[in-house]
Parts: C-alpha cells; sequence; structure tokens
C-alpha cells in the first residue's frame, strides 16, 4: 500500500468520526430539548388541571350558598315562626357574641381543608344533586365530596340610622336600640371541593329573612 492511499484512509476514518460526533451532539440536543418540551407539557397540563379544580369548587361553593339563601327564603314564606334551632331551621346556630362562635361554627369557617361533620350536605336529599357522580347528560362535572353549608342567626335586623350597626343584631354605644322583631340576618357560610379534595373554596354571604 503507499503512502498516498494510506493518508487517504486515514482522512476518511477521521471524517467518519468527525461526522459521528457531530451526530451524536445533535441527538444530545434534540433529546434535551424533547425533555424540556415534554416537562413544559406537563407542567401546563398540571396548571390547567389546577384551575379547573378551582373552578369547580367556586361553582360547587356558589350552588351550595345560593341553596341555603333558597331554604331561608321558602322557610320564611311559609313558616310563621322561623326560628334558629327549631321546626325547618333545626341545623342553625344562634350567634352569641357573650360565649364566641359554637365549635362547629369555629371549625367550619376557619379549617383549611375538607371538614366532615359540621354544617348541612347540599346534595339530591337536601335540594341539589349529587355532584359527586352527576348524570351524564347534565353538564356537570364530578366533585371529589358534595358542598356543605352552615347557618348562622346573626340577631334581629337593625334598620337604616338608629345607631352603630353590628351584624349580631346589637346597637353600639349612643344608639337608639331599636331592632325589628320580625326580620334576623343570617350567615350563611359554605364550603366545597374541586375534582380533587385537595382543592377547597369557602364563599360567605347574609341574608336577611323572617326571624320570628
Amino acid at each position: 500500500m503507499s503512502h498516498q492511499n494510506f493518508f487517504r484512509m486515514g482522512t476518511a476514518r477521521r471524517a467518519r468520526g468527525t461526522v459521528l460526533v457531530v451526530a451524536l451532539i445533535f441527538l444530545l440536543l434534540l433529546t434535551l430539548l424533547s425533555i424540556g418540551a415534554s416537562s413544559h407539557s406537563l407542567l401546563q397540563q398540571r396548571m390547567a388541571g389546577g384551575l379547573r379544580n378551582a373552578q369547580q369548587a367556586e361553582m360547587g361553593a356558589e350552588a351550595a350558598l345560593r341553596g341555603a339563601e333558597w331554604r331561608l327564603w321558602t322557610a320564611s314564606a311559609t313558616s310563621s315562626a322561623l326560628r334558629c334551632g327549631k321546626a325547618v331551621l333545626t341545623d342553625c346556630y344562634l350567634d352569641d357574641p357573650s360565649v364566641g362562635p359554637a365549635e362547629a361554627v369555629r371549625v367550619f369557617r376557619t379549617s383549611q381543608g375538607w371538614v366532615t361533620g359540621y354544617g348541612t350536605e347540599y346534595g339530591a336529599a337536601n335540594g341539589g344533586i349529587d355532584f359527586t357522580r352527576p348524570a351524564p347528560d347534565d353538564g356537570h362535572a364530578a366533585l371529589a365530596y358534595n358542598p356543605r353549608y352552615l347557618i348562622e342567626d346573626l340577631g334581629p335586623e337593625l334598620p337604616p340610622d338608629t345607631g352603630v350597626q353590628h351584624e349580631s343584631g346589637a346597637s353600639g354605644a349612643g344608639g337608639v336600640g331599636y331592632t325589628s322583631t320580625s326580620r334576623h340576618i343570617y350567615r350563611i357560610t359554605a364550603r366545597s371541593t374541586g375534582g380533587s379534595a385537595n382543592t377547597v373554596r369557602v364563599f360567605e354571604s347574609t341574608f336577611s329573612a323572617k326571624g320570628d
């Protein structure tokens, strides 16, 4: 073999080796890009799932809130004596500022996660639907738990210009002290999960209805 042929063979081997190294570098770059794109896609999917869970929880809490308000509205229209803890409001709590909130009220309103055993379940047996197993054609997504609500009677409703107003219905210092004897202020707290029990939303409203 001549020196010239040997030189050509060595050059060809080096060229093939260079091409192989370049190909491996490009393959590594493509692999890194693919992993990055996959991680970004998974992150977006998780963010979308979290947003969906949050929206489900908000809609569930809103539904329970309106269900409790409707319950108070209809009860005040049909009952001659709508009193907290009696008749149609056996699951209501009477607010007493002198002793503080009941344990059930404190737990229901301040717990970070989901709570069971407190409040009233807003499901098929109580004016709503089974949010955990909705019918395929009703357009609802399944929640981890049925929403729950809790009703508190904050006391008689005060009319305007009768002194410092309090949710408990007591007028402040210097107030006239006049209170309505026919309407009370009710505070409603509603809780709901999303599709995951790790997502919880708490809504609250006050509602004026006949007290006694």
